[in-house]
């Protein structure tokens, strides 16, 4: 006695719901490092304000440091933090397009497995119609 395989067009449907979970996982751990990179930004930003403006100032280069002044420093890190903030929007508008795909994917595997095992998918769903 042999288990039902489970029909093609559901396997394919399956295949296309992880990887979209993958996608999701990916897009949630760049916007974790994006925020980690933004707090470290905001802190290095807070204590370069606090020197005098005339104290030296290095920036790294690689495996080097640069001297550079404070003022241009700060401009640095303020481009740095406004670039995170709209990598950050962009991000966050995936997150939400993702997890509606994902609803949508769950929702239309649910319908196809209601139809029962061996069952074809719905005639506006299956691509080789």
């Amino acid at each position: 006695m042999s288990s039902p395989q489970m029909p093609p067009w559901l396997q394919e449907q399956i295949m296309k719901l992880q990887q979209t979970q993958q996608n999701l996982q990916s897009i949630m751990t760049q916007k974790q490092h994006l925020e980690i990179e933004k707090a470290e930004t905001a802190k290095a930003l807070e204590e370069l304000k606090k020197i005098a403006d005339d104290d030296a100032v290095f920036k790294q280069a690689g495996t080097i440091l640069i001297k550079s002044t404070k003022k241009e420093s700060i401009d640095e890190l303020e481009e740095k933090i406004e670039m995170a903030k709209t990598r950050s929007t962009v991000l966050e508008k995936q997150e939400t397009r993702v997890k509606e795909s994902l609803k949508e994917q769950e929702a239309k595997i649910t319908e196809m497995m209601k139809g029962g095992p061996g069952g074809a998918p719905p005639a506006e769903d299956n691509p080789r119609k």
